[in-house]
């Protein structure tokens, strides 16, 4: 592997759709994986790219997608995995942080060959956005415990998906990137 990004998908949320009830408690499990992930990824010097759905909001951007999130009743959610001054961001429309996106040009810019995918629906966008990476000869890993579902039984099947048919990583959070050191 050259060169790892952390690619955060759909974290900045309002949390406001169908199926919420069942992605909530997945959510909340996984957000202080995820915002550790973001810690070591930034400690390590690795790259963080948000790459969040646009809910429909087409003359939106992120800064008003993030001030909306952090607005709503799921903020706490939302604040710990806030973008800092260094994250770059990639609205999207549809399921995979690919389609229709600068995603693939960014990365190239970057001489990105190696992406984590952590973040929701491991099911849905997280699955496809393997599917699209892996077509695109990127190595993926996928934390575990850093995405969230809203089925835990086809969530279980995409991750053996992304193992067993697109070569991905299926791991531990806790096995990418060391802890930051604390003075």
């Amino acid at each position: 592997m050259g060169k790892s990004a952390l690619i955060v998908i759909d974290m900045i949320n309002t949390y406001d759709y169908p199926d919420v009830d069942l992605l909530l408690p997945s959510v909340q499990k996984v957000v202080p994986q995820v915002a550790a992930l973001i810690e070591r990824a930034r400690s390590s010097d690795v790259p963080v790219i948000y790459v969040n759905d646009n809910f429909g909001e087409w003359r939106s951007h992120h800064g008003e997608l993030l001030d909306k999130a952090l607005a709503g009743p799921n903020a706490p959610l939302v604040e710990p995995l806030r973008p800092d001054d260094d994250s770059l961001f990639v609205v999207k429309a549809r399921h995979s942080i690919f389609f229709e996106t600068p995603l693939s040009y960014l990365l190239s810019q970057q001489k990105i060959d190696h992406l984590v995918l952590c973040g929701q629906v491991t099911e849905q966008c997280v699955l496809y956005s393997a599917l699209d990476a892996h077509i695109r000869h990127f190595d993926v890993s996928v934390p575990r415990d850093a995405v969230a579902h809203i089925h835990a039984d086809l969530a279980d099947a995409a991750l053996r998906m992304m193992e067993r048919n697109m070569g991905a990583r299926v791991c531990g959070s806790h096995e990418l990137w060391p802890e930051p050191a604390h003075p």
